[in-house]
């Protein structure tokens, strides 16, 4: 057996041998940039201590990562189709290792920032190569179902991560949530070598640079806007972002549109289908990175967990994501993509609803249930909504699909932490005022505690300590009225602090009530976007009925390439331009090809 597998997939007569132990390695690589992220929330707290981070540093150390991810996927997906997929996986892993391995180096806000974007270049590399190589390995009649495992091992990470870096921070320092990704990545880099064919499109004309270039762009102001606005403040750069967001987007379009091979064809957000899968991803990302957010907050400040505890606790979600993953391989196929993704986004909105109910006397028994359903309605909708957008692209475009996907879910993510985070924190500053009303609590404390709840338990630990020193003070007095007067003060700061940590957590309980409620209108109103764009039951195609949702899709993207290569070939040859004639046959040859290629 060769130590390298070298044969392309693409030059495969039957359905490669080992294709499940590709997606293995595929999942692994997924698990680790989606890890990058939410384990980061769980050591924010020591990294804050350690390198004096002030919370638009933090901020900054989570979101580096963000920006250059979400911008660069689209171009990095069409430049893995040209040139190889399985090189551009290579690379991502490459890259995030070595971004890794620096971050676990630096002592400054400033070095830790570089290396978290350094990191999330590698994730724009990893994250569409690995859709467009499975796309691209397995046959249609399994695609879904590998799609599926796909999607439960992103909803795997999600939970992991707090519980790898609650584990690791047990006996060991925030650097060691960067170190871990490190032999992760080489085990991948291996596993790829040996066991993932290589792939790139058989025939795939000129990258449109310049569309890429606009896509980075006005992706890339956006999710900057989308950070800066809610956390820093709509000044100068949040505003300049907006508005570059808005023109890029604009050129973007107005290029895309017109030119020959655009990098992405936007015509495809006309059709229902498609614009309906794309818009139930970025909504279902929303609310779940949202709830994540606060959800980490309150099982870590409220109820008092650590971080390996809270880890622990969010695994109800992770393994609900497999259930509902299993049922929607089950449910698709026989009921239609439409009725399974609604079912999951309805799920969705009765999980955040059910989150609505917490309150300051709520336990963690109180969120098994809206974890779990949050979980099943993951794992329902979201395989679909994937297996549907991944359909809608030829085989030279498995990567720009890729992409596509993977910047609806970034997108919605970023939506979800910026939305919902700035509703939390406007309803716990208002809570937690109302709380106080008429404390003799001076205004630079209640300032200081209203940032974050972190915060606020910090402020009434303070007047817990000036309480101690007060009763050090008593047992020390020269005079019984002395000694008195200290005690008094004493027990009069301890019930300060006491009352302040109470305010703390209810005006966090009821802000976490208020921001479901929010979150829960947001995606119930998606849900009834989404029920409407989407298209019945999936047509059925030359092999039977689909096993998954994006055939229907993907035939019809087919026969739309092939309408418009042969058009672009007329086009070139009556207008004498020789040289290119090529490219358009090469392209007519292989517009109609399904993705995965079908001979299978």
């Amino acid at each position: 057996m060769r130590l390298v597998m070298n044969e392309p997939v693409e030059r495969m007569e039957r359905p490669y041998a080992r294709r499940w132990w590709a997606l293995l390695v595929l999942c692994l690589s997924l698990l680790i940039i989606v890890m990058a992220n939410t384990a980061l929330t769980v050591a924010a707290p020591d990294m804050t201590q350690d390198l004096g981070l002030s919370s638009a540093d933090l901020q900054w150390v989570i979101d580096g990562y963000t920006v250059p991810y979400a911008a660069l996927m689209l171009l990095l997906g069409a430049i893995g189709d040209k040139y190889s997929r399985r090189g551009a996986l290579i690379l991502g892993l490459v890259v995030f290792g070595g971004g890794a391995v620096a971050g676990s180096l630096v002592d400054g806000s400033t070095g830790v920032i570089a290396t978290r974007a350094v990191m999330g270049v590698g994730a724009a590399l990893i994250m569409p190569a690995t859709l467009s190589l499975l796309a691209a390995t397995f046959p249609r009649a399994e695609r879904a179902k590998a799609i599926t495992l796909w999607t439960a091992t992103a909803g795997l990470a999600i939970a992991a991560g707090p519980l790898v870096a609650g584990a690791l921070l047990e006996h060991h320092g925030w650097s060691s949530t960067f170190l871990i990704n490190v032999p992760i990545a080489a085990v991948a880099i291996v596993g790829a070598l040996v066991l993932v064919p290589p792939s790139k499109a058989a025939h795939h004309h000129r990258i449109d640079y310049v569309g890429g270039l606009l896509s980075v762009v006005w992706i890339g102001s956006l999710v900057y806007m989308i950070i800066e606005g809610p956390h820093f403040g709509w000044g100068v750069n949040a505003v300049t972002a907006a508005v570059v967001a808005g023109v890029g987007l604009a050129l973007f379009v107005v290029w895309e549109l017109r030119h020959p091979r655009p990098v992405v064809d936007v015509r495809r957000f006309a059709h229902r289908g498609f614009a309906g899968s794309n818009l139930a991803v970025a909504l279902f990302f929303l609310a779940v990175f949202g709830a994540f957010y606060y959800l980490t907050q309150h099982l870590q400040f409220v109820l008092g967990y650590d971080a390996l505890d809270t880890g622990v606790r969010m695994l109800p979600l992770a393994g609900a994501v497999f259930v509902g993953s299993a049922l929607t391989g089950y449910l698709t196929p026989r009921v239609g993509m439409k009725i399974t993704v609604t079912a999951g986004m309805v799920g969705g909105t009765a999980a955040l609803a059910l989150l609505a109910r917490v309150d300051a006397a709520s336990s963690y028994g109180d969120l098994v249930v809206p974890l779990v359903v949050l979980g099943l309605a993951i794992g329902l909708a979201l395989s679909p909504c994937t297996d549907a957008i991944m359909g809608a692209f030829p085989e030279s475009e498995l990567g720009v699909g890729g992409a596509v996907n993977d910047t609806s879910l970034e997108l919605g993510g970023s939506l979800g932490i910026a939305i919902l985070g700035s509703v939390l924190s406007s309803a716990y500053s208002s809570h937690l005022s109302d709380a106080t009303a008429g404390s003799k609590l001076p205004a630079n404390a209640l300032s200081t505690a209203q940032d974050s709840v972190g915060a606020g338990y910090a402020v009434a630990q303070g007047i817990g300590d000036k309480a101690r020193q007060a009763g050090e003070q008593a047992a020390h007095a020269g005079g019984p009225e002395q000694a008195a007067q200290l005690k008094a003060q004493a027990d009069q700061l301890a019930e300060g602090a006491r009352q302040m940590a109470d305010a703390v957590g209810s005006s966090f309980s009821d802000a976490v009530a208020h921001t479901s409620l929010v979150g829960a209108v947001i995606l119930g109103v998606g849900t009834v976007l989404v029920a409407f764009l989407l298209p019945r039951k999936a047509r059925t195609g030359a092999d039977g009925p689909e096993a998954g949702a994006g055939a229907g899709a993907e035939t019809e993207a087919e026969a739309e390439a092939e309408v418009e290569a042969g058009a672009e070939t007329e086009a070139e040859t009556e207008g004498g331009a020789a040289q290119d004639a090529p490219d358009g046959a090469a392209e007519e040859k292989d517009a109609p090809e399904p993705a995965g290629g079908a001979r299978r």
